[in-house]
């Protein structure tokens, strides 16, 4: 079950173009991801327009997380008193490797040599289960989803639907290879049945689990994680040691919060009204549950995305995975191009604010700004905004010399001047003339365009300039508006 080379890095993967292309050849992975969004699509949209105070949600579940982030260093702070105060133990990870040593450390204690795992995007985030092996010690993943991934040597292409791009009978071929069932049959009930024998023996089996965590309430130092198959419920409470790994960014002031976020989360993600299981636990208690519980609280760059006024709404998502759904051209390439466990809109906007853009440079360019991501936010980031001023960093970053920031400065001086930019348009007039090529109705078309000027005409026509711009007819018209 090794999972060495199946990891999503920035530091490692290509960026996105290159890594795109590959995959928009992929005729099957195209259509999976384009069945699963469009179904998860429809269930949110017609369990959203049973509330008719959506919006108004959507409004209050925005000012939730702006007040648990910009009072993060408080509520922190109570939540690790109220959580020791209540028998668990909290650790801090300033980042991913701090976080991992604590894990692994705290793992080797319990006296185990394997973990069983909930669904984890932090501990996707710092490859937890690579740093784990090496120890020696085996990660088993429960969430159905990511034990497809695991067992195919795979990697995650969705936040909320790891395995989106695989099909049912991939899934067979999996099951088939890895349990060693060629006879299993092809119908959900069959696959659903041969994980679930595979991890009972897990649940009852291995003492000592790692889970993520949905949110951290500061109010009462509990921990709340929701999912729908009940495997996370086994993860939760069967073990003797429980380790939950949590970004810092979690973290939510008051236990009322979460009539508004248990609301906003399951529609947006999986189009339920209500995720079946919703857990919520408090330290330890005798003969109930886990005797020993931890929390690791890492930041890993997270500080620095609060800083920023304007990236920090990024820290605000609940990790929906709408805005992906929503996305054309997450829909296009799937999560895999994305270099990131964190891919689609959200992740153009994490990664490399996470990554201070020196391996995510890429990603912000990775929409078409449409705005679809904004509408369906169920807290309201505004994604295109966030993208825009990471593209303005990125430039920035490489200098006042780049191809990019030449060429917006010298349109920034066309723009402000009325005669230059009327002898641009003449310019452009005549520079275009070798390039157009004219189609049956006469009308002109230019289908190359030389150097970074290409990348408008790599997937379509441009039409040729006007001959005569309006402002060049209106002035024609003259006083008698004829």
């Amino acid at each position: 079950m090794s999972t060495a080379g199946s990891v999503l890095d920035p530091k490692t993967s290509p960026t996105f173009p290159i890594a795109a292309r590959a995959t928009l050849e992929d005729t099957q992975l195209r259509k999976n991801v384009r069945h699963a969004t469009e179904v998860i699509q429809n269930k949110r949209a017609r369990v959203v327009g049973e509330m008719p105070d959506w919006q108004e949600l959507r409004e209050s579940g925005r000012q939730i997380r702006e007040h648990a982030m910009a009072n993060m260093d408080f509520y922190l702070e109570e939540f690790e008193r109220n959580c020791t105060r209540a028998g668990g133990q909290v650790h801090w990870a300033r980042d991913g490797e701090e976080a991992k040593q604590i894990v692994t450390a705290l793992v080797k204690a319990s006296g185990s040599s394997e973990v069983i795992k909930i669904k984890s995007m932090t501990t996707e985030e710092i490859h937890l289960n690579l740093a784990l092996e090496a120890a020696g010690v085996r990660a088993y993943e429960t969430d159905l989803a990511e034990l497809i991934i695991q067992l195919g040597h795979d990697q995650p292409s969705h936040i909320v639907v790891p395995a989106l791009h695989k099909n049912r009978q991939q899934i067979r071929e999996i099951f088939q290879r890895e349990m060693n069932l060629p006879e299993l049959g092809e119908k959900p009930q069959d696959l659903a049945d041969a994980a679930r024998r595979f991890l009972r023996e897990k649940f009852l089996r291995v003492k000592t689990a790692v889970s993520g965590a949905n949110f951290l309430i500061a109010e009462t130092g509990g921990v709340c994680i929701v999912e729908s198959e009940g495997n996370g419920r086994m993860c939760l409470t069967l073990p003797d040691t429980l380790i939950t790994v949590a970004g810092i960014d979690k973290v939510l002031s008051r236990y009322q919060d979460l009539e508004v976020v248990l609301q906003l989360l399951p529609r947006s993600a999986t189009g339920e009204r209500m995720n079946p299981y919703n857990s919520i636990w408090t330290g330890v208690h005798a003969g109930d549950g886990p005797k020993n519980f931890h929390v690791v609280l890492m930041d890993n760059a997270r500080t620095e995305v609060l800083a920023d006024g304007e990236g920090r709404q990024t820290l605000n998502c609940i990790r929906c995975g709408a805005c992906q759904n929503a996305c054309p051209v997450y829909r296009q390439t799937g999560g895999h191009a994305y270099g990131s466990v964190y891919a689609g809109p959200i992740g153009a906007i994490l990664t490399p604010q996470l990554q201070q853009l020196h391996h995510a440079q890429t990603l912000p360019y990775a929409s078409s700004l449409c705005g679809a991501c904004y509408e369906v936010c169920p807290v309201k980031i505004n994604i295109p905004e966030v993208l825009i001023h990471l593209r303005n960093k990125v430039v920035k970053q490489k200098g006042p010399l780049n191809p990019e920031a030449l060429a917006m400065k010298a349109a920034g001086a066309i723009f402000r001047s009325e005669r230059r930019f009327r002898a641009a348009q003449r310019l452009g007039r005549i520079a275009e003339t070798p390039l157009v090529r004219k189609d049956g109705s006469g009308e002109g078309w230019i289908g190359w365009l030389p150097g970074l000027l290409g990348g408008w005409t790599q997937v379509r026509d441009l039409k040729e300039m006007p001959k005569e711009t309006f402002r060049e007819w209106w002035e024609k018209r003259g006083s008698r508006g004829n």
